[in-house]
């Protein structure tokens, strides 16, 4: 099956205890479509200004992911400013700029409205509403969200949520949008809302997958002895779930979802290793079997 992956592509610029990058490759759409495409055919939707290296693209490109659906603007790119602490698991933004996503209204090329599995990376639920409403006959539909869209775009969101299959989270957003401080209850409210399966995303600790009739699964992260950068970890883990679904090419149950955490979580591990997408860019897919064998290693008795 082939992938469609929509969000922001973005212009970073990163510190962090050891190191600081600017003008890297950013964006939730950037992140998942690259470890997606290990697995299986990837498209990509987003935007970008006439500012937006011509590198950057290149790099898509030579994982061969189709780049015919990110939209040229002559405005500035998205751009995040952020600084990771010592922990790396608390950053500081120090600067967004919406730029071009402002009055973005995304458009699929022909060929991409009969994509399989459909990636709504995080970026507005208006805008990820846009992207589905174009989509003919999806397989499967994954989503993210982050804290400012449960807290600025509400009724957007809820009603995003009963047309999808599956919402990813991060630990701390589901537990502002469900009100608890339970993960557990968390997951099993936000099945409430409309999707059949939910991952809530517990960074170093792995993640928790809820689906119907109080059916769970937990895994752990990938152990790093040292994280470079973290940003795009868990866009990482979205496109590296979608990619294992697309080449099983299986029915999409909970059973299939525990065996894509696992892959999820190697590509996650990867992008910690280096800034932006460079470690993505660089690996084989030998790799990343390497690890996955590994990790089965770590975690079955």
């Amino acid at each position: 099956m082939n992938i469609l992956v929509a969000g922001t592509v973005a212009i970073d610029d990163i510190k962090t205890p050891s190191s600081s990058r600017k003008g890297l490759m950013g964006g939730s759409a950037a992140y998942a479509s690259m470890a997606s495409s290990f697995f299986a055919p990837t498209r990509i939707v987003g935007i970008v200004g006439r500012d937006f290296p011509e590198e950057h693209v290149h790099t898509l490109q030579q994982r061969e992911i189709c780049t015919e659906g990110i939209e040229r603007s002559e405005g500035d790119s998205f751009y995040w400013s952020g600084e990771y602490h010592e922990n790396m698991d608390e950053r500081t933004t120090h600067d967004v700029a919406v730029n071009v996503l402002e009055a973005y209204s995304p458009k699929l090329p022909v060929d991409y409205q009969s994509s399989e599995i459909i990636v709504l990376a995080n970026m507005s639920p208006k805008n990820q509403l846009d992207v589905l409403s174009q989509c003919s006959s999806p397989k499967f539909v994954v989503a993210d969200t982050m804290d400012i869209w449960i807290q600025m775009e509400g009724d957007s969101l809820a009603e995003l949520l009963t047309k999808i299959d599956m919402l990813v989270i991060n630990e701390s957003e589901a537990k502002m949008f469900t009100e608890t401080g339970n993960l557990v209850q968390a997951g099993r409210r936000l099945l409430q809302t409309g999707p059949q399966y939910a991952i809530i995303k517990t960074g170093e600790h792995g993640a928790l997958l809820f689906g119907p009739e109080e059916e769970f699964f937990r895994v752990g992260a990938y152990p790093l002895a040292s994280v470079e950068d973290p940003t795009g970890a868990g866009d990482s883990f979205l496109g590296g779930l979608a990619g294992f679904l697309a080449e099983s090419n299986q029915q999409i149950n909970f059973s299939a979802l525990k065996q894509a955490l696992s892959p999820a979580t190697i590509m996650a591990s990867f992008t910690c290793e280096a800034f932006s997408v460079e470690r993505l860019a660089e690996i084989g897919r030998a790799e990343i079997d390497e690890r996955l064998k590994a990790y089965r290693r770590y975690t079955q008795l």
